[in-house]
């Protein structure tokens, strides 16, 4: 493919992913009129604070996540104090509250009590995955900020490394997520690390006879229990996409086919039908060169975002994203 097609093939695909339905209130370009410099000052300090630490950008493109799979995309993971949703096991590893803190302090003085906390970590995501290298794509805003905030409500809603196929596709169902926007939205693998000791498990003792999960490629084995060593290094970080960790790309799904998934949810999507094809989709004709998995991407990240969300006279837009008003 020359540089031409190549180009033709970008700008089709990306123009595609536009036409996606926005829904529940929300809209591209909700603020043009009433803060119309809102998306480029959160994309300017997104771009300055990923362009000192690259990892922040996974950071935020995980908080997205998390925050969208309980209570809604309504920025509940952002509130700081006891019991809050950030304060939840789950959530600890979370990185890149002072980003959108930082955003929010900006457009606070631009434009007073306009955007949103819940809009500001979406279109920090969606700017994470740009400066990480993969395709934009147009975020709807409009959300609003909610009023709960509850540590008890995480573990029943976001996934754990050990959930089953099953487990994973009814989480997201319940968010009227499918089964190929399961495997679309765990790309985002594509980017970051894990700790050790959420997937350590499979590294030794996990069958009868005392060895490690046979799903694990052989020769990649022996790395990652030089990594994760056995009854120490639980803190360790191991990338999430091996060899690719920075890089928004398909590699990560490569990883699944040769058996280097390092999760056993994630590993769990190569080795089911239902999931494997869509894999394989990401991944056929060289994944034309990942732009199929990008647009994809982009269209479920839509997709996610406007679960549960609250628009119109629901929420409020908080002056400071880790607290109430």
């Amino acid at each position: 493919m020359d540089g031409s097609s190549l180009f033709k093939v970008v700008f089709v695909l990306s123009i595609v992913n536009l036409t996606v339905v926005h829904g529940q209130g929300t809209r591209v370009g909700f603020y043009s009129s009433t803060c119309s410099e809102a998306e480029s000052i959160v994309k300017s300090t997104v771009t300055s604070h990923v362009n000192s630490d690259s990892s922040l950008a996974a950071g935020l493109l995980r908080m997205h996540f998390h925050d969208c799979f309980v209570q809604g995309c309504d920025a509940s993971v952002l509130v700081s104090g006891s019991a809050t949703e950030r304060t939840a096991l789950q959530n600890l590893g979370l990185r890149g509250y002072e980003v959108i803190d930082d955003a929010k302090t900006k457009l606070e003085a631009t434009c007073p009590g306009v955007v949103s906390c819940a809009d500001i970590l979406a279109l920090a995501a969606r700017d994470s995955v740009v400066l990480s290298g993969g395709l934009s794509w147009q975020v709807p805003t409009g959300r609003r900020d909610g009023h709960v905030s509850q540590a008890s409500d995480v573990a029943n809603n976001l996934l754990s490394p050990t959930d089953s196929l099953d487990v994973q596709k009814q989480r997201f169902a319940s968010k009227g997520l499918n089964t190929q926007d399961l495997v679309t939205l765990v790309g985002g693998h594509t980017i970051g690390t894990t700790l050790c000791q959420l997937f350590s498990n499979r590294l030794y003792n996990f069958t009868a006879n005392g060895g490690a999960d046979p799903s694990i490629d052989s020769s990649f084995l022996p790395q990652l229990q030089t990594l994760c060593p056995q009854n120490s290094g639980a803190s360790n970080r191991v990338a999430l996409d091996n060899g690719s960790q920075n890089k928004f790309d398909n590699s990560y799904y490569a990883n699944l086919r040769n058996g280097r998934g390092i999760l056993q949810s994630d590993q769990a999507l190569w080795n089911d039908p239902s999931t494997k094809i869509f894999v394989q989709r990401y991944l056929g004709l060289r994944g034309l060169l990942g732009l199929t998995f990008n647009v994809e991407f982009g269209r479920s990240m839509v997709k996610m975002s406007n679960i549960g969300v609250k628009t119109g006279s629901d929420g409020e837009i908080r002056k400071i994203c880790s607290a109430f008003n």
